[in-house]
């Protein structure tokens, strides 16, 4: 094991839009950063932004949340025996499948939205809650959307999956209301990443805020002085 540093985070989504956006911020704050994407690629541009942001280099794991299930459960313990810590959890990854009428919801997509929306926050709520709760303050933020509270036409498929990831989230911070951990959700609102892009094709990106700027928001949610817990926080763009 390593010298343990100061604050480990571990970062879900890490290779583009809001994940990445939120290491970068991390890491310029000093927090030792564990980046979790399926591309090792956009993993180690992601490394690259949080040095020359003057951040500790990054560990990189590569995992396909849905066809590796399983190998969430090792990240909690993972981290503690490379770190002997783990004090954030920032679960930005999502999985938006086609937008289609309920009735028309094929097997396959029903799969992939609980398995990267809901399941997955559950596998790491299980693997990350003990090494937070020892943490002296331990923090998590998961990433949501409107969607889940909001049932509209063609979003059954993702906003199911969503409000069952807010259910557990919220059950998980009522669990913990007696400790020192806190866990919020967090609604980035309209972002220009390449998944709002693919449900809002005719958005114009320019006119909407970067990931970049809602990054510091989700990062004070990660902050040891945050009070709030079993929260719906909405993070503000800083476009100053």
């Amino acid at each position: 094991m390593t010298d343990t540093p100061a604050r480990v985070a571990l970062i879900t989504g890490a290779s583009r839009g809001i994940g990445a956006a939120v290491a970068i911020e991390l890491g310029r704050r000093g927090v030792q950063c564990v980046l979790v994407a399926r591309t090792q690629g956009g993993l180690e541009e992601t490394d690259d932004a949080i040095r020359a942001a003057g951040g500790p280099a990054a560990t990189l794991f590569p995992l396909d949340l849905q066809k590796r299930a399983a190998d969430i459960d090792m990240l909690g313990p993972s981290v503690v025996a490379r770190f002997g810590r783990l004090d954030i959890l920032v679960h930005a990854a999502g999985a938006l499948p086609k937008l289609t009428p309920v009735a028309h919801i094929e097997p396959r997509d029903m799969d992939e939205s609980i398995a990267v929306n809901m399941a997955a926050t559950w596998r790491l709520i299980r693997t990350c809650d003990p090494p937070l709760r020892a943490a002296p303050a331990g923090r998590a933020v998961v990433l949501t959307d409107a969607v889940a509270t909001a049932p509209g036409a063609y979003w059954g498929l993702y906003g199911a999956a969503k409000a069952g990831m807010e259910y557990l989230v919220r059950c998980w911070a009522a669990e913990t209301e007696a400790s020192a951990l806190r866990v919020n959700l967090a609604d980035p609102g309209a972002v220009a990443t390449r998944l709002r892009g693919h449900a809002f094709p005719g958005q114009e990106p320019e006119r909407m805020a970067r990931p970049a700027d809602v990054a510091p928001a989700i990062a004070a949610l990660c902050e040891a002085g945050e009070t709030r817990h079993g929260a719906l926080v909405l993070a503000q763009a800083n476009t100053h």
